[in-house]
């Protein structure tokens, strides 16, 4: 293993932009450890790129399974410089029409494995890499953690508390570790997350001819041909993986890059400035005597 080559850990590595990041981590010279439920998915890379790529399976639901593989990165290379905590899956669902168990299953995924794979790779980083030493670790979320969007209600609530617990864990990690915390928001980019990674539940009722409606269709059309023109997906995975490895070189990284959504981060920006200008004399009077 060169000495100037990085390791890397990617979660949800087997599609998308995890696979992407893999990809393009091992063109750089760099290690991949890619993370998969079904490790076979990645059998042709394993056989392009050999001992450069490890092959972990983990379900990062399960905690074990994350400690796991951490432990394997620390016996195989002994050092581990970026995570990209990228698995997540989604429900398509009124709030209402949403059932515990579909709710809990992603959060098992989208919060608790995400949170599961930041607290390793912070404790990685500080403890098992030379001091000082630290690493990048990129949180991928998605535009829906900033702006809700109907008939993704839960999903968009996963999505929320990672961008809080992220931005949280930045401002908690002593600056000595140089450990650099970055939030990645992502729009809509062509992967088969709503294919295959998505559990679509039926219609509620009571809500055909509301916004969730409309957002299902959009969101479905997106699997056709013809997508619906208010839920354009148009972003490359391979695209953002050069960007996101631009991203892991800086010495000061970002704690948040809004990657192919920045009109809708400046629409959230600007409606929520405008709100709290507006009600900002509401505050005054509240506070103890």
């Amino acid at each position: 293993m060169s000495a100037a080559a990085r390791v890397w850990m990617i979660t949800g590595a087997s599609s998308g932009l995890g696979l992407d990041m893999t990809c393009h981590v091992l063109q750089q010279g760099d290690i991949a450890v890619a993370t998969v439920r079904k490790p076979e998915a990645l059998n042709n890379l394993k056989a392009q790129y050999g001992d450069s790529l490890l092959v972990l399976k983990v379900d990062v639901s399960v905690h074990q399974d994350i400690i796991d593989a951490f432990k394997k990165v620390q016996e195989v290379f002994g050092r581990l410089d970026v995570v990209v905590s990228n698995a997540g899956v989604s429900v398509l669902g009124e709030i209402e029409g949403t059932t515990d168990e579909a709710a809990r299953a992603m959060f098992e995924v989208n919060f608790w494995g995400a949170t599961h794979v930041l607290q390793e790779a912070v404790r990685f980083m500080r403890e098992v890499n030379p001091p000082g030493k630290g690493g990048r670790i990129i949180q991928i979320t998605s535009g829906t953690g900033i702006v809700g969007y109907p008939a993704c209600g839960f999903y968009s609530a996963s999505k929320h508390a990672m961008e809080g617990l992220a931005e949280t864990l930045a401002k908690e990690v002593d600056p000595a570790w140089n450990i650099k915390v970055t939030i990645i928001t992502l729009g809509a980019f062509r992967t088969n997350a709503v294919a295959t990674g998505m559990v679509k539940l039926p219609p509620h009722p009571a809500y055909s001819n509301s916004a969730s409606a409309a957002s299902r269709r959009a969101i479905l059309a997106s699997l056709t041909d013809k997508m619906d023109p208010t839920y354009q997906v148009n972003g490359d995975t391979a695209k953002a993986a050069g960007v996101l490895y631009r991203l892991s070189e800086l010495p000061s990284p970002p704690v948040r890059l809004a990657l192919n959504c920045v009109e809708l981060a400046r629409h959230k920006i600007a409606e929520f400035s405008k709100e709290l200008e507006e009600y900002a004399s509401w505050s005054e009077g509240v506070n103890l005597d």
